[in-house]
């Protein structure tokens, strides 16, 4: 390995390192609020692109249909719940279950949108609204369930949406087109615009996030659910919202990243699977509570990746997956071990 071999797979790492930042950033969000390892993340990534795929393919992008059918359960099943006399909050109900479902419908069906920017608009409707709907469908009536069962919940959910996912588009991969087609050549290095776009965007998207928490009270409620659940239900603080926004963030976040990949690598339905789980390497290394471990763990997990693909190509997989290991080990030994925590 020369210098210049050396710099090409270090661009790769950072480009792969910046989307599993997103997904660490992520599943920490969602587990930090909800206890919930989301393991399906992976899947609003391939929602995303494929969607993304059709829409520029001139098609009807077919998931709409999974959250008109995700809005209506929901309406039902809230429903059920007022009648059994527990409160519900509609106004919430009918932003999440009624609003976003019926723009996402409209542009779905009556847009064909052209540029690149009104087709991210329409995937961003369609794929958004997933995260708090699913949270109200599924992990909601199980917020007083243990972690281990909330992840034996959340790999069920991985699966179903996986097979959907092949239901609504196919075994064919697909890519959309680069958001920019720009290149140059540094020191006899290949830089792409695509390349530049992901890895600023992550960094926008990593900033807005620490801004977001450090200065909103929307962001500050976020933190004190997740420090304190029932201290900040004594607060005020809605925490079944904080549950609904937290989804919604993730599933914001899964969209941003399968539009940034798309360009980069042919997405097939399970794609999701292996960056979301690359993304939860990234998270354990930073512990799942801390999101500067988690983007230095998705870093290290990028460039370990990308490395690995030079000397040993066939076991970048297990290399990558490996490193969980001895960092498990180091947390057990170093962690105050408890039964459950509220």
């Amino acid at each position: 390995m020369d210098l210049q071999i050396g710099l090409m797979l270090g661009q790769d790492g950072m480009v792969n390192g910046a989307i599993y930042a997103l997904m660490a950033l992520a599943l920490v969000l969602v587990f930090s609020v909800t206890r919930v390892i989301l393991i399906p993340q992976g899947e609003f990534v391939t929602y995303a692109a494929l969607s993304m795929a059709a829409i520029q393919a001139g098609r009807l992008p077919s998931i709409v249909w999974m959250l008109l059918a995700l809005a209506l359960l929901t309406l039902v099943v809230e429903a059920w719940r007022h009648a059994q006399g527990t409160r519900v909050d509609w106004k919430s109900t009918i932003v999440w279950a009624v609003v976003f479902p019926a723009i996402a419908a409209a542009l779905a069906f009556g847009v064909k949108p052209q540029s690149g920017w009104m087709q991210a608009l329409v995937v961003f409707t369609l794929i958004t609204p997933m995260g708090p709907l699913l949270y109200r469908l599924v992990f909601r009536p199980l917020a007083q369930a243990s972690v281990l069962f909330l992840l034996i919940v959340s790999v069920a959910l991985h699966l179903v949406m996986v097979g959907l996912g092949l239901y609504y588009f196919g075994a064919e991969g697909s890519r959309t087109h680069v958001i920019w087609d720009a290149s140059w050549d540094f020191a006899g290095v290949p830089v792409s615009g695509q390349s530049l776009v992901v890895v600023f965007t992550a960094i926008v998207l990593l900033v807005a996030m620490y801004l977001f928490f450090e200065r909103s009270i929307v962001g500050k409620a976020l933190r004190a659910t997740a420090i304190n659940r029932v201290g900040a239900r004594l607060m005020g603080v809605p925490t079944d919202l904080s549950g609904d926004l937290c989804f919604a963030l993730a599933a914001l976040i899964g969209v941003a990243s399968g539009i940034l990949i798309a360009p980069v690598t042919t997405i097939y339905y399970d794609t999701g699977f292996l960056i979301g789980l690359k993304g939860f390497v990234a998270a354990i290394i930073g512990g799942l509570t801390g999101y500067p471990g988690a983007v230095a763990g998705a870093v290290l997990v990028g460039q370990l990746e990308s490395f690995s693909s030079f000397w040993a190509s066939a076991y970048k997989e297990v290399i990558v997956f490996t490193l969980i290991i001895p960092v498990l080990w180091w947390r057990s030994l170093n962690t105050r071990h408890v039964e459950d925590e509220e």
